[in-house]
């Protein structure tokens, strides 16, 4: 097929846009949803495709810097609506059993100013300077504190947590959002190390750790507990303190951040596995 997806470009917000609106014309059972705006006015979209009462979600780029994960769910979109649209038997089974939604785009300021050179590489925060993965409600408290020792006490490229709990509108429009559906399981595509983080400090949902297996199976990603100083405030961590049910954190690739596009082609060979099962995946194993 000729690919609406490219697949060796840096992403932008104008590129996702219009990724988003050809798909959408191509294959029609896409839905397309703008679920909140940015702090600088820019939509924030949702893709769902799927008619099951099972609801899952993936996101991306809740870090400027970790931009290549909108690549792997922009592409794994459009070859999963390719499938379903020709036949494919597993594609068929999924849009039948699960209606996944897809956030691609978190972070669509600091991913749009990294991709214009307005800031340095290791830019991972919002356009106010807040990491958005610090900002969820998941002992956020224990979050500021440790990241105010390490000296990140004020807006910038990394590891400010915010005045407060969900201060920003990306995050409350991710909240808004997951409130708004009921989520079986959701899967936060970050870069790098190649690791899978399930667990929320001591706390693991039913069958989180099966579930994890299957996934480090397919991707051949080390299963890790996240590091406590990291392990507050995400939105992984904030989902299963909310509603105990699995959800992951899955570190793309190796090497330094932002990962060249050159490591696309692996980093979706490797995840493209996780992708497909999570959406079919019963989390009552």
């Amino acid at each position: 097929m000729e690919r609406i997806v490219s697949t060796d470009i840096n992403f932008t917000y104008d590129i996702l846009t219009d990724c988003v609106e050809k798909l959408n014309e191509k294959y029609p059972f896409i839905r397309i949803f703008e679920i909140g705006k940015s702090v600088l006015g820019k939509s924030i979209y949702a893709l769902a495709i799927g008619e099951g009462k099972n609801e899952v979600m993936y996101n991306g780029s809740h870090h400027a810097n970790e931009w290549i994960t909108t690549n792997l769910l922009m592409r794994f979109i459009e070859q999963y609506s390719d499938a379903y649209a020709n036949g494919d038997s597993v594609a068929n089974r999924i849009f039948e059993e699960t209606t996944l939604y897809i956030v691609p785009m978190v972070n669509v300021d600091g991913v749009d100013l990294l991709a214009k050179g307005t800031v340095s590489d290791d830019w991972k925060a919002n356009a106010r300077g807040v990491d958005l993965n610090l900002n969820y409600p998941a002992t956020w408290e224990v979050a500021r504190d440790i990241k105010f020792a390490q000296g990140y006490t004020m807006p910038g490229s990394r590891d400010f947590v915010g005045e407060y709990p969900l201060s920003e509108p990306e995050t409350r429009t991710m909240a808004r959002f997951t409130r708004e559906h009921n989520f079986s399981l959701t899967l936060s595509f970050h870069t790098q190390g190649e690791v899978i983080y399930w667990k929320y400090l001591d706390f693991a949902p039913p069958n989180a750790e099966k579930i994890a297996g299957i996934f480090s199976k397919l991707s051949r990603y080390d299963l890790e507990n996240t590091p406590y100083e990291s392990g507050h405030a995400g939105y992984k961590d904030w989902f299963i303190k909310e509603y105990n049910r699995p959800s992951y954190t899955i570190e793309c690739g190796l090497g330094e951040n932002p990962l060249p596009i050159e490591r696309f082609g692996k980093i979706y060979r490797d995840n493209v596995g996780i992708l497909i099962s999570a959406a079919l995946v019963d989390t009552s194993i």
